[in-house]
């Protein structure tokens, strides 16, 4: 699949806004712990990659009821959706000058991911966080996604790459009240 950055300009994809909020206190300072002692971006990317992954908890696999949306929120309060976990590595990456873009698939509701930009080319990466049936990797050489579409069933790959949350997602996330309410507004499609 052919992936088409939403805007030509790459610099918009290293801006903060309110979801995406690198300049946060909280954000910097993680992202400076995580960027202590790495050899190089490619190094960041991927610790960054697997601390999102591996200790913020997806709510709905831990049954946390809170609903983040706001990197500097997920960090704070270790839990969020597929979204939320994608603004805080999105975050966290452009808070070390990584261009990261949002990008979704298509399943029952839509999936939230990022790509990162390496070498003149974008790699997306998933990091809802692992589980049975579930393994997510970091990886510049090929993907190795949460899920993968299944084209026959409706399924699938969202081309474009978003410089900010798209709109409607952004949108369910802050109307839910809790993880339940946000499960049923969750969206089927971009």
């Amino acid at each position: 699949m052919q992936l088409i950055q939403q805007t030509p300009d790459l610099s918009a994809y290293l801006a903060a806004d309110e979801a995406i909020d690198h300049h946060h206190p909280l954000v910097r300072r993680t992202a400076a712990r995580l960027a202590d002692g790495v050899g190089d971006s490619y190094e960041y990317a991927r610790a960054a990659f697997e601390f999102v992954r591996d200790t913020i908890a997806h709510s709905q696999d831990s049954g946390d009821l809170r609903v983040t949306w706001r990197a500097s929120d997920v960090l704070d309060q270790r839990t969020g959706i597929c979204y939320a976990k994608a603004h805080a590595l999105t975050a966290l990456l452009r808070a070390e000058d990584i261009p990261t873009a949002l990008c979704y698939q298509k399943f029952d509701e839509v999936h939230g991911l990022v790509a990162v930009r390496f070498n003149g080319a974008w790699h997306r990466q998933d990091p809802r966080g692992n589980k049975p049936g579930v393994d997510a990797q970091f990886s510049l050489d090929g993907e190795r996604l949460a899920f993968m579409p299944d084209l026959a069933s409706n399924e699938m790959d969202y081309p474009v790459l978003y410089a900010a949350p798209h709109p409607v997602v952004l949108d369910v996330l802050r109307a839910a009240r809790d993880r339940p309410h946000l499960w049923q507004t969750l969206p089927t499609a971009l």
